[in-house]
């Protein structure tokens, strides 16, 4: 298949309006952004030109709000191949490979059609990395939607999971972990952040860059439409009550396609055919051609007469700024065109040279035999604003008294019974039921999916390496009501609990991507809590050696000037070995030990037992010890490697008593616990103290003489026991009744 031969008749349909100011304005520039395009070009732009500046420089694709903040988060490591700049990051995992991987949001899309705008976001990260050179081999998601009685939840939950599932089973990846959660704060802006995690040779991973003057432009994949035009800007702005009249804004997909193109990308990666490839995500050819020309210190010459289409009459405005899905941009070696046309033909995909490199570093579009944009490289994407707005701190937080907020009536078993099945930690079954999350075979843990031929539950999901003992673990970890709290102690909790949850299988931390969702950026308080969030995750990226790699911001995201709440989620992928030694969570057999690894808990302060038991948000986010984190983080390793523990669990929301539920529900399984409850129960077994693990073991003389050896406080707590929990005192509940509270507030909800 080839471009289209016919071209429309002539230019006389295209009718581009005056540029002004305040058609400047209309297209999110700001008054001094307009007369900065002024200076570069020394004229007033095109419609085309002005059209390219506003996506190029909007804040989806510039970063003008956050670019001076994100140079403090730590991104080497030794193992570090790729860090941030490039279509997703690339870590060194041993025996030649290497782990792709990244996450991004299509938050306000999915909004506005949560079908297409879910489905276009898994279908975007996918095409992040492998345009790389990657095969994808798992899948991620972390959604936040409004309240659960709220009258438009059970249509977006029902549209976005649909478009995922859509998505990434067509596509034949699975889907192994994420999270998802429901809060007031999201009524008006959900989050549908995307992670894609592939894997490669490390001697044939691809990049943007690498191009050079007078090598051919390859257009290939689906035909352009007008669908997505202005996706980059509309999710640069606030929403209003008009927001679903942005609908011609979102992306449609089509999997089937993707499959194909990523089946054509491989194979012609396998040959010493491409230079640079760009997949052609938020503000489509535009970004595309311009960051490949950025990166390569070149120009590039377009003719769009020669890009196919699927629609008549498109100006080069529309086919500029289209975000049409399934389509990626690349330069190849002078003389493999045609050998590189047989590949895609036979793959049933367009495939076009539609221009050249150039020497003069400028980006010039011809159509219809005329010149519609000539504009310097360099000044779009150098000379785009950056900001340093002015930030204010989040006010402290005053400290509570746990006296104030005793157990209620009915004790630990009625607490247990109301976290398990609230918003947060109740069963996500009827949303993962939906995905496909044992395509490719090589799942080996997944959250959330039960059942006789469904791998393990553990705190992160586990992948193993086709043809190798070794695997990744991958894990999606956020707590917004910390960083609402206290922004720099939610950020490093935040990377602290993603660091954690891969220690709590057996594997080695090795890196992060992140996906920074925020309010809008101009109001000071909205800033300080995405700068606070940054000085936090840096701080623990670097005590935990633990670099990010890729990520994305996602700002503005506040309808009717009610901003959601700060939701910075980290995207983690670690490496264990023998995937064979990995831990899951569930309790295995009866009397065995109970240990808990850490300190006793206290800090109920922004905890879920405060919010959905007592009813009310107070107190500040808990302190993460780093050293602590990093030393049991290690501990814990050691004794999944050696074989002496058989469950594992890290603690966080709900603390000691609802990681005890946990653990009892996956393995249908109770346990007796003896260990006094002392002078604070709600703190104890509440609390959310961080750096805390709990773990079975058969021989815990073993585990608490090493614990000693490394100064490492373990308490025992009790011992597994047949269907129910019974605690100090007599207090009961089975582990049944808690299953069906866990099971039901799910999909009672979207009923």
């Amino acid at each position: 298949m080839t471009a289209n031969a016919q071209r429309p008749p002539s230019p006389d349909h295209i009718r581009e309006p005056e540029v002004t100011p305040e058609l400047g304005a209309e297209h999110g520039l700001k008054a001094q952004e307009y007369k900065h395009i002024i200076r570069i070009l020394n004229r007033a732009p095109t419609y085309t030109e002005l059209g390219i500046f506003s996506v190029m420089w909007s804040e989806h694709c510039s970063y003008k709000s956050s670019r001076l903040h994100l140079k403090k988060l730590p991104t080497d490591a030794p193992w570090v191949i790729q860090g941030p700049g490039e279509n997703a990051g690339v870590i060194d995992i041993g025996d030649g490979q290497a782990a792709i991987f990244k996450m991004e949001s299509h938050n306000h899309p999915s909004f506005i059609e949560p079908y297409q705008g879910a489905a276009t976001g898994v279908g975007g990260i996918m095409r992040d990395v492998f345009t790389m050179g990657a095969r994808p081999i798992a899948n991620l998601n972390a959604l936040r939607f409004g309240a659960m009685n709220h009258p438009k939840t059970p249509h977006l939950v029902g549209g976005v999971v649909a478009g995922i599932a859509g998505y990434g089973n067509c596509m034949g990846v699975p889907t192994v972990g994420g999270e998802t959660n429901f809060d007031p704060g999201y009524n008006g802006n959900i989050l549908v952040n995307a992670m894609t995690v592939g894997l490669a040779d490390t001697d044939r991973i691809f990049y943007a860059r690498g191009a050079e003057p007078d090598q051919p432009v390859v257009y290939v994949g689906s035909k352009t439409g007008r669908d997505g035009i202005h996706g980059a800007t509309m999710a640069s702005a606030e929403f209003d009550d008009n927001a679903e009249q942005q609908r011609p804004t979102v992306q449609a997909g089509d999997p089937f396609t993707e499959k194909l193109l990523l089946e054509a990308c491989l194979e012609l990666m396998q040959e010493d055919a491409i230079i640079s490839i760009q997949d052609m995500g938020a503000a489509g050819l535009t970004s595309s051609s311009v960051e490949i020309a950025a990166k390569g210190g070149i120009g590039v010459e377009i003719d769009l007469d020669k890009v196919p289409q699927r629609e008549t009459l498109m100006t080069p405005y529309e086919l500029m700024l289209s975000e049409s899905q399934e389509r990626m941009l690349m330069i190849l070696k002078p003389g493999r065109e045609d050998f590189a046309r047989r590949i895609f033909e036979k793959w049933d995909l367009d495939f076009s040279v539609i221009g050249r490199t150039t020497v003069a570093r400028r980006l010039v579009i011809h159509m219809y035999g005329q010149c519609w944009c000539d504009i310097p490289v360099m000044p779009l994407v150098d000379d785009s604003p950056v900001y340093d707005r002015p930030h204010e701190p989040t006010p402290a937080a005053t400290a509570i008294n746990n006296a104030d907020y005793p157990l209620p009536e009915g004790g630990i078993p009625a607490v247990l019974k109301t976290l398990v099945a609230c918003p947060d930690l109740c069963s996500k079954r009827w949303i993962w039921e939906q995905y496909d999350s044992l395509v490719m075979g090589e799942t080996y843990f997944s959250p959330g999916i039960t059942g006789p031929q469904a791998p393990r539950t553990g705190d992160s999901a586990l992948v193993r390496i086709a043809g190798y003992d070794k695997g990744l673990a991958l894990t999606s970890d956020c707590t917004p009501r910390y960083c609402q709290a206290d922004p720099a102690s939610g950020g490093k909790q935040a990377v602290a609990e993603s660091y954690r949850n891969i220690c709590a299988v057996g594997a080695r931390p090795l890196a992060f991507t992140n996906n920074l969702n925020f309010g809008n950026p101009e109001k000071p308080l909205i800033m300080g809590q995405f700068v606070g969030c940054l000085e936090g995750m840096a701080e623990a990226g670097r005590a935990l050696e633990y670099p990010v790699v890729s990520g994305n911001v996602s700002l503005y995201n506040e309808t009717n000037g009610q901003a959601i709440p700060p939701t910075p989620v980290i995207g983690g992928v670690g490496v264990i070995d023998h995937a064979d030694k990995a831990m899951d969570i569930a309790f295995k057999a009866a009397d065995e030990c109970l240990l808990l690894v850490g300190p006793k808990g206290a800090h109920l302060g922004s905890s879920l037992y405060l919010r959905d038991v007592i009813g009310k948000t107070a107190g500040g986010a808990p302190h993460v010890d780093l050293a602590l984190e990093a030393k049991h983080g290690a501990f814990m390793r050691m004794l999944i490697d050696r074989g002496l523990v058989t469950a594992c669990h890290d603690l966080s929301d709900g603390g000691l008593a609802v990681a005890l539920a946990e653990m009892a529900m996956a393995g249908r399984m109770g346990a007796k616990i003896t260990i006094d409850d002392h002078d604070d129960p709600a703190g104890f077994w509440f609390g959310e103290d961080q750096g805390r693990y709990l773990v079975c073991a058969q021989q815990p003389d073993i585990v608490t003489a090493l614990a000693a050896e490394s100064g490492i406080d373990v308490w025992q707590i009790g011992h597994t026991a047949p269907d129910t929990l019974t605690f100090p005192g007599g207090a009961q509940i089975a582990v049944q009744e808690l299953i069906e509270a866990h099971e039901k507030t799910l999909p009672d909800s979207l009923a």
